[in-house]
């Protein structure tokens, strides 16, 4: 099955959503009139160049949303097929970007850019005031509102608001994986879009479309070739050693349709011993996650992988994984839910997991920054349900650090969630945490939904990670 694209982000957003879709409208009366003998869509006789501000039809929407044009592949002048945008959608992630043809443009927003007899401006609204009522909507956005609005809707920083190195090293990032490579990946029974580009070898990195094992990540070009590779697969299930099993359910312990109905596994996969399938799992990550640049230099790291187990093997459904040893005190380096089973609370059991191994080498973790988009959004949740937990357990009656030794999340972390929430003040050099039990209660009633896929802390068989003894000189 395919997996359906996510949506773009609500709210001030929308305000742009509407203006578009006055524009596509017009624009829209404007080609029938051009063409009233068939109703066909008069595609434009100029092509855009690289950085052109347009109005499309997104395949994630029927009305018009503004773009910029990222890449363009122009036809051969001898045939009649179409020129071909890679674009990018104002406001949304860089997931959302997709190929369109010239067919789907429906006006510019730069001026004459193109003929004026193909441009379909002829009725009403114009590009400088959609610019104008899209700028009005953002100025009428305080300065709280729109870090409150990025926080729930994880927008990242502007460009511009990063430091100078990090401004540097944004833009080379952006020039190398402007352009996703990877359209469709197949893995197990999915058939998946992919969101981002990753640094794939080539052949395959030019493919369409990839066929992967779910059981060593093995990639091929074909799905021919991924049938014969299955017929010789032994070990279906990730490398390494197993560290969890969850137990079997009967029926009536089971909540149909949710993440509590399959047992489930986790393995701890070294990258030394394991590198090719560590790399192979990196470079199908990335399809994924936007900002991960640990590709072939798995070595110094653990993977963690979170499997379903059934009577066919072990089937990934994520994954995180950790540095060896951090100097920083991360506990988690990476963190990936496979886009066919995000929104069932997978992601808050790696989260979990990962905190409860730190519990066990006796320190305090953090995630390693910076976090993705939906990797923010799951760990705010985590912190807000435990933080709250803990302080329902003692009343209210606890201190961040002492929050911070039951949890063995950071103190920082703790200081932003409850801040988050209203809950903690600053008094004389100190945080204060200021909250009631019946505060506690609405808090935990209303921003922590669902009740979590819980990992059984005593079902983890597990030590911390040791490194080898130095190896013994030779006597002469």
């Amino acid at each position: 099955m395919t997996w359906p694209q996510a949506q773009p982000p609500a709210g001030p957003s929308q305000c742009v959503k509407s203006e578009g879709e006055a524009l596509f409208n017009t624009a829209q009366a404007g080609l029938a009139d051009v063409d009233k003998s068939n109703g066909a869509h008069v595609p434009f006789q100029e092509p855009f160049g690289i950085g052109a501000k347009i109005l499309c039809v997104a395949s994630f929407e029927k009305a018009g949303r503004p773009a910029e044009v990222v890449d363009v592949r122009l036809p051969d002048t001898d045939t009649d097929e179409e020129a071909l945008y890679y674009v990018h959608y104002q406001d949304c992630d860089k997931r959302l970007d997709e190929w369109i043809p010239a067919s789907k443009v429906v006006m510019s927003l730069d001026g004459p850019s193109m003929g004026a007899e193909a441009r379909p401006m002829n009725a009403c609204a114009t590009a400088s005031d959609f610019n104008v009522a899209a700028m009005a909507s953002d100025q009428k956005m305080t300065r709280h509102k729109k870090r409150r609005h990025d926080d729930i809707h994880h927008v990242g920083q502007a460009l511009e608001e990063l430091a100078p190195i990090d401004q540097h090293l944004e833009l080379q990032h952006q020039a190398k994986t402007k352009v996703k490579n990877i359209d469709v990946v197949e893995l197990g029974v999915h058939e998946i879009n992919t969101w981002y580009y990753s640094p794939y070898p080539e052949p395959y990195g030019s493919q369409p479309q990839l066929y992967v094992c779910e059981f060593d990540m093995k990639y091929f070009k074909r799905e021919a070739n991924l049938d014969r590779h299955l017929c010789n697969v032994t070990r279906r299930s990730p490398p390494g050693k197993k560290i969890y099993q969850s137990p079997n359910k009967g029926p009536e312990e089971t909540v149909p349709g949710s993440a509590f109905d399959t047992p489930v596994a986790v393995f701890e996969v070294d990258g030394r011993e394991d590198k090719v399938y560590c790399q192979n799992l990196c470079l199908f990550s990335k399809l994924f996650l936007d900002h991960k640049t640990l590709y072939y230099d798995v070595e110094p790291f653990l993977f963690y992988v979170f499997c379903e187990v059934d009577q066919d093997g072990c089937h990934p459904l994520g994954y995180f994984s950790k540095e060896k040893n951090s100097t920083e005190g991360y506990n988690l380096a990476c963190i990936l839910t496979l886009p066919p089973y995000q929104r069932k609370g997978y992601g808050k059991f790696l989260i979990s997991f990962s905190y409860e191994l730190s519990k066990k080498e006796g320190k305090i973790g953090t995630p390693e920054r910076p976090l993705s988009d939906l990797g923010h959004v799951s760990y705010r949740s985590y912190w807000t349900r435990v933080v709250l937990q803990a302080l329902e357990l003692q009343r209210g009656n606890l201190s961040v650090k002492e929050i911070s030794e039951l949890t063995a999340i950071r103190p920082d972390d703790i200081v932003k969630t409850l801040e988050s929430l209203n809950l903690i003040k600053y008094w004389k050099g100190d945080h204060i945490i200021s909250v009631t039990p019946r505060i506690i209660e609405e808090h935990l009633r209303t921003a922590c939904g669902r009740p979590p896929m819980e990992v059984d802390a005593s079902r983890i068989k597990w030590e911390p990670w040791q490194p080898p003894p130095p190896a013994k000189r030779a006597t002469t």
